[in-house]
């Protein structure tokens, strides 16, 4: 199982995932990478943080791994690499989970925007915090300290600046597929969503529901952007149900 992280500033597979590792690798070989240009994976001079360097280095990743095929599970921005890999790779990818993700042509939200325009301020971590969970009990003053840290470290700080710098629609359209080929996308999909996602608004899964031509749409009420962690139990139990046909026996 692939899992790959969304685009918040001071983000990590680690940040985004630690509540679910233990759960999932009772059943799976769980693979979480640092995307690059966040967290702690190295950034090389001259990268290009566009969709297709950022797919190709998710392929060099199976490859060293020497996994010919996964399934995978893509959070937010994490959905549109997802997306690329089946689409692109389809020979790769078993089936995908979806989670409020981006990657299909529309107008940028008021939420993302906000998202990719903070900075390493710490008062502009917590309000954007605030926009990812709907149970505001969730951001302790240490939980958006380790954010506003990682965010402020030089590398961190410089990457974010070039991969999500205005104008930000522009960013989002360079990580959609056009409908086309989403209509051809040959995978079972499982779409996750919360209702009250400020950041990627639950219409945007409907309307990929109505691309893709094989998948399911689970909304969560009571929830926003991380469903990973204010749904932690009822995301791996329908994940775990939704691969297991296609993932074979656990080990």
């Amino acid at each position: 199982m692939l899992l790959l992280h969304g685009s918040g500033p001071g983000v990590s597979a680690w940040a985004n995932w630690r509540g679910t590792f233990d759960a999932l690798a009772d059943r799976y070989r769980v693979v979480a990478p640092d995307i690059v240009g966040f967290g702690y994976t190295q950034r090389p001079v001259g990268f290009r943080y566009e969709l297709d360097a950022w797919t190709a280095h998710l392929v060099g990743v199976l490859d060293a791994l020497e996994l010919p095929r996964v399934s995978v599970v893509g959070n937010s921005f994490g959905g549109a690499l997802a997306l690329a890999l089946a689409a692109e790779h389809p020979e790769r990818v078993n089936r995908v989970v979806l989670m409020g993700a981006v990657g299909m042509r529309t107008s940028i939200s008021p939420g993302l925007e906000q998202v990719w325009s903070t900075t390493a301020d710490r008062a502009e971590m917590e309000a954007t915090m605030r926009l990812f969970a709907h149970d505001p009990s969730r951001l302790t003053p240490d939980l958006i300290n380790l954010r506003t840290a990682a965010a402020a470290r030089p590398e961190a700080d410089q990457a974010w600046r070039v991969m999500f710098g205005p104008p930000r629609q522009a960013r989002l359209d360079a990580l959609a597929q056009p409908d086309e080929v989403l209509r051809t996308v040959p995978q079972e999909f499982l779409l996750l969503h919360g209702r009250e996602d400020q950041v990627i608004p639950v219409e945007w899964s409907v309307r990929l529901s109505h691309l893709l031509p094989r998948n399911d749409l689970h909304v969560f009420g009571r929830c926003g952007h991380w469903v990973q962690i204010e749904a932690a139990k009822r995301f791996v139990r329908l994940v775990s149900d939704f691969l297991a046909p296609a993932s074979g026996p656990a080990g």
